[in-house]
């Protein structure tokens, strides 16, 4: 079995930078971190493969180079190769072209399943699992907090998806692309010890704008469909900070806060 896993490195939310001229996050020096919810998709994957050794990972992620130290990182945890789609011409690339880059590396490759996360960080929409089973026509399903283990190998995974106000559950056949959500129980384990200084730099490969044969009008801003009228940035009132002691006068003023505010009736 070959599994592919789609992950993507978001800036720090403690570093966060964005061009308001371009209306595109800045990534250049900016420390990256691996998005949780690929994180987790990731994990299962791992988790398969220590039930069926013959499993094979590669995870794929559109990145600048600068996060190759991480793959090698993610590689030194039992993947088999990590792949690396990076050219200048896809920076500025909206979840539009995005889809169309990443879709074509995966009509380019054979698999018997995609892993995603979710959600990302620094964009939340969401979109980018859904456009690539649209692309490749292939079965997609987000939101996903458990994948039964033997189905998975089977080709037929059960997955229980969780819609906030249910948990439901469905039965896709492979390949699919399947989107974890960081609430699910998968953790991405450690480097084990011995291999924290192996070198895997052969088992990190790079691809770029030539390797995929897209046009200049499909990548980066020029590709983008998303127009974005306008952006600010968003300002929250000052508050007023109280505090009280654990007394008589404490306690009535902490009462006619929560009846003043529809708490208490």
């Amino acid at each position: 079995m070959k599994i592919l896993c789609l992950i993507k490195y978001v800036p720090d939310v403690e570093e966060f930078t964005y061009d308001d001229q371009r209306h595109v996050l800045i990534r250049e020096n900016v420390k990256q971190i691996l998005n949780p919810d690929d994180a987790c998709a990731v994990a299962y994957a791992l988790m398969i493969k220590r039930r069926n050794p013959e499993t094979v990972i590669e995870v794929v992620t559109m990145a600048p180079d600068t996060v190759r130290g991480d793959l090698e990182d993610l590689v030194r945890r039992n993947i088999d190769r990590a792949t690396l789609i990076s050219d200048k011409r896809f920076g500025g690339s909206d979840t539009f072209a995005t889809s169309m880059i990443l879709g074509r590396y995966l009509q380019q490759n054979t698999f018997d399943a995609v892993l995603t996360g979710t959600h990302s960080l620094d964009g939340d929409t969401s979109q980018v699992p859904s456009q690539l089973g649209e692309l490749c026509g292939l079965p997609q399903m987000s939101h996903i907090v458990a994948i039964e283990f033997d189905s998975f190998l089977a080709g037929r995974p059960v997955v229980e998806v969780d819609l906030e106000s249910c948990i439901l559950t469905f039965a896709l056949s492979l390949p699919a692309i399947l989107s974890i959500h960081k609430d699910s129980a998968y953790k991405l384990p450690y480097v084990a010890y011995q291999d924290l200084e192996k070198d895997v730099s052969a088992q990190v490969r790079v691809v770029n704008h030539q390797d995929l044969g897209l046009g200049a009008d499909e990548v980066g801003l020029q590709g983008s469909r998303t127009k974005v009228r306008r952006s600010f940035v968003k300002t929250r009132a000052p508050k007023n900070r109280v505090v009280v002691k654990n007394d008589d006068e404490g306690i009535e003023t902490v009462y006619d806060y929560l009846k003043n505010h529809g708490f208490l009736l």
